[in-house]
């Protein structure tokens, strides 16, 4: 299993708010050592890596996580509960058996 995580940087170069507020729950409930690469989707650069990714799955909304199986067709989370919950969770519960 492979997660990006894609973030957005606004106009005027900060971090977007929801963002920032999901960096810190992937920070705070130690989830962040599950993401294997975070991708900036800068709306100042239409060729970033992020906005490139956005375009690609046709997401609008960041942050947004792209949960990539091998041999299925990636899976995209723009609600980090609902990631947290079916994609962290059961690799919480692995990690701790």
């Amino acid at each position: 299993m492979k997660i990006t995580l894609v973030k957005k940087i606004l106009d005027d170069g900060s971090l977007c708010t929801k963002c920032r507020d999901v960096q810190e729950k992937l920070e705070g409930n130690d989830q962040l050592k599950f993401i294997d690469q975070t991708l900036i989707a800068d709306v100042r650069d239409p060729q970033s890596p992020g906005m490139k990714i956005a375009q690609q799955y046709k997401v609008e909304r960041a942050p947004f996580f792209v949960v990539e199986n091998e041999g299925q067709k990636a899976e995209i989370f723009t609600v980090y509960f609902k990631f947290a919950k079916e994609v962290l969770q059961p690799l919480i519960q692995v990690e701790a058996s």
